[in-house]
């Protein structure tokens, strides 16, 4: 727990704005991905497809479009976002390994990788002192 503070103190002290909009974008881009997979449920239904016959199929059409929803507006705000980045992991690991299987989709393997390590930059780094977590903190 005293790493996870010290972290936070060095983050908090060594942050900048840039890092804080490329937070704001990866949430936006987060939510707008949760709205199209919600708005076209088949395609989201043909990207699983290669992993579906492991099972939880439906699980993950009905896990993968709110938690990208429900956590991209939680990482626009800063509002307990390490828990929302781990909400996105699976998922996004689960996109690197269907657009690997089978036909390779470059383009959308490219940014499925970025995404993941931007979050995984994310999760260490935390939200950052234009946050609600931030705002939330100093309220104490």
């Amino acid at each position: 727990m005293e790493n996870v503070k010290s972290l936070n103190k060095w983050a908090n002290s060594h942050t900048y704005l840039p890092v804080d909009l490329v937070r704001i974008v990866l949430g936006g881009f987060l939510f707008m991905k949760g709205v199209s997979f919600v708005t076209n449920v088949q395609y989201l239904h043909d990207l699983i497809s290669p992993i579906d016959k492991f099972g939880g199929g439906m699980f993950m059409l009905h896990y993968i479009a709110p938690a990208h929803m429900i956590g991209g507006i939680m990482i626009i705000f800063g509002l307990l976002t390490r828990w929302a980045i781990a909400a996105q992991l699976p998922i996004l690991f689960g996109a690197v390994l269907v657009n690997s299987m089978g036909r390779m989709h470059s383009e959308s393997l490219i940014l499925a990788i970025v995404v993941l390590l931007v979050c995984i930059f994310f999760l260490f780094y935390g939200s950052g002192k234009h946050s609600a977590d931030y705002y939330f903190k100093m309220q104490q």
